[in-house]
């Protein structure tokens, strides 16, 4: 009996990631901006896809991050504290040589104030139990300017427009 509940589990857990997990977010105005749209994370095996799809932005470049916490709150959308950085790096471009986990990059704004983005990585993950990779419970960003790549800690950014808690 307890090979078959073992091939059984083992068979459930393997149609898990087989299918993979996907959760969708809205994405929160903050300092008085109209700023909405969704987030969609996907886990594949390893494999984390993020989906963000951004409106009511002004026309540009925006830099997007993950910040420590899970927490939309504050008006100016600070109560996520600063980027999701658990190796403690420079801040910097995501793949070289000091990024934080949480520097995604850009994205840009049409004439209508629409965005989109698809991010893929198997830097993260959405549940697991490796705290230097799960990403649930932490918050995304978009900023009202671009990242620099540079400047510390945050790629002079400038505010915050939207947010997502990442559940």
């Amino acid at each position: 009996m307890k090979s078959k509940t073992l091939a059984l589990l083992a068979g459930c857990a393997l149609f898990a990631v087989s299918c993979g997990t996907t959760n969708t977010y809205p994405v929160l105005s903050k300092s008085n901006t109209q700023t909405g749209g969704t987030a969609k994370f996907t886990q594949k095996g390893d494999e984390v896809i993020m989906k963000l799809a951004v409106t009511n932005l002004t026309p540009g470049i925006h830099a997007v991050h993950i910040h420590e916490k899970g927490d939309c709150s504050a008006a100016d959308g600070t109560s996520t504290g600063g980027h999701w950085n658990p190796a403690k790096d420079d801040h910097g471009k995501w793949g070289a040589e000091h990024f934080h986990m949480g520097d995604i990059g850009n994205l840009t704004a049409d004439g209508s104030g629409n965005a989109m983005l698809t991010f893929k990585t198997s830097k993260w993950c959405l549940g697991c139990t490796d705290a230097s990779k799960n990403i649930i419970g932490k918050g995304m960003i978009i900023h009202a300017a671009a990242d620099d790549f540079h400047t510390q800690p945050t790629g002079n950014a400038g505010g915050r427009v939207g947010c997502v808690e990442i559940k």
